[in-house]
């Protein structure tokens, strides 16, 4: 499945359920935020050699796919009502990157 897949999937969800109207940028963002505040607080009081580990715990395994999940689709969904290419952004960010903090030599 490719990312526009994906896109497709989504936006066919969200429209069979008329999602579309709660889907502006400002609500969109504010769900992100909310998801990424679920992911975070999984690791919130973890030590660094839990948070490494978190796949020996099966349900905390599922709530970080889950989130995770959550955050991509949220990503996505506002990409789309925002027109942005995820793909393009990124190359172009990395580009950015690249020039900011150069690879030692």
């Amino acid at each position: 499945m490719t990312l526009e897949d994906l896109n497709q999937r989504l936006r066919d969800f969200a429209a069979a359920r008329a999602w579309e109207p709660f889907h502006t940028p400002k609500n969109l963002v504010m769900a992100l935020s909310g998801e990424v505040g679920e992911l975070t607080s999984l690791f919130q009081w973890l030590t660094p050699e839990e948070s490494a580990k978190w796949r020996s715990d099966s349900e905390l395994a599922h709530n970080v796919v889950d989130e995770i999940a959550d955050v991509t689709l949220y990503l996505l969904q506002l990409a789309n009502s925002l027109g942005v290419d995820l793909i393009e952004a990124a190359n172009a960010k990395i580009d950015r990157n690249e020039h900011r903090f150069p690879a030692p030599d």
